[in-house]
């Protein structure tokens, strides 16, 4: 169950952050729809592939690996999906990590309270979750200025020419990097399971986790999320090629520079910070902060709204057990 939870959580943050990838170069008419998602879901596997830092932190660096039951496993998974779905639904480009870590942590202190919390992790996490964003806005607003001072002599029309084609490149690195952050958290999740049940010795991410988790993101992918693509591609800001390529750009060297140090960050807070930054180089009332403002709350939401469902959950589970083992069915 944890195994098959844990498949359908990637599924569903693949084609959940489709959007994260290809929104702007989509938005740009750079790519069709369909292409945009075929690329971003076999760049997605691949960089899948490419690393299991972050697995081995969200494994362990979250909750003690030994001190968590499938039980509390389930329930934070649970807890994800549920949210991961609803903001789905209404078009939020929230965070599955986010949804993940809120998850865990809920179900974690329905178990045994706070002591089997990693807080000096938690710390680690939550302040890379606060300042990736921000980052992303920086670098996104730096590159911007960058690149406008380089084309400022050149027509309208040269640029989209030349940043058309660029922006292949930055959708390329930007799904590479989607795949090598976000696939991992559920290769930490199971491989979580798998130690704590016992099936493996140490810490140590298999090879089969690794293919089964980027086959699942890359399925996702495929899929696409169309609600909070055009959420991200043309509510925040309107996107002309070379803003779509700095966006990217900024926000891609952000996640890879996390992945390499095994920081678990939010890649939809990422890109939609660098968008926001690459809009705010232009001139503040070009971000349509109201739609900012929207996802700043749903951000704001999803760990203690994820914690409180995986609570609930894992405390079903807790009356579940003790009615079977009232009737008489074992515990």
């Amino acid at each position: 169950m944890v195994l098959l939870l844990a498949v359908t959580f990637d599924f569903i943050n693949g084609f959940h952050d489709t959007a994260n990838a290809i929104a702007t170069v989509v938005a740009t008419r750079v790519l069709t729809p369909r292409q945009a998602i075929l690329m971003a879901a076999s760049l997605n596997f691949a960089g899948a592939l490419s690393g299991t830092a972050v697995a081995s932190t969200v494994g362990k660096g979250i909750i003690d690996p030994s001190a968590a039951s499938q039980e509390v496993i389930l329930a934070a998974l649970v807890g994800a999906i549920l949210w991961n779905l609803l903001t789905w639904h209404f078009g939020i480009p929230s965070s599955s990590s986010h949804a993940l870590i809120g998850g865990l942590v809920g179900a974690a202190l329905a178990f045994k309270g706070s002591g089997v919390l990693n807080r000096a992790g938690l710390e680690t996490i939550v302040l890379t979750l606060l300042t990736s964003p921000l980052l992303g806005m920086a670098f996104g607003f730096l590159l911007m200025v960058l690149l406008l001072w380089v084309v400022f002599r050149q027509s309208s029309h040269t640029v989209n020419a030349h940043f058309r084609r660029l922006q292949l490149v930055s959708s390329a690195f930007m799904s590479f990097s989607h795949g090598s952050n976000d696939a991992q958290k559920t290769m930490g999740i199971i491989t979580m399971s798998l130690f704590s049940y016992g099936l493996i010795d140490s810490f140590q991410v298999p090879t089969w986790v690794m293919v089964t988790a980027a086959a699942a993101m890359a399925a996702g992918t495929s899929v696409g999320g169309w609600r909070i693509i055009r959420t991200m591609g043309h509510k925040i800001i309107k996107l002309e090629p070379i803003h779509g390529f700095a966006a990217e750009t900024a926000a891609a060297t952000v996640i890879q520079l996390a992945s390499h140090f095994g920081l678990p960050v939010s890649t939809t807070h990422v890109i939609s910070g660098s968008i926001m930054g690459v809009g705010a180089s232009k001139r503040l009332s070009a971000v349509r902060w109201g739609v900012a403002g929207d996802m700043f709350m749903a951000w704001v939401l999803t760990i203690p709204a994820t914690a409180t469902v995986s609570w609930l959950v894992f405390e079903g589970f807790t009356v579940a057990r003790g009615a079977l083992a009232l009737a008489g069915l074992g515990a």
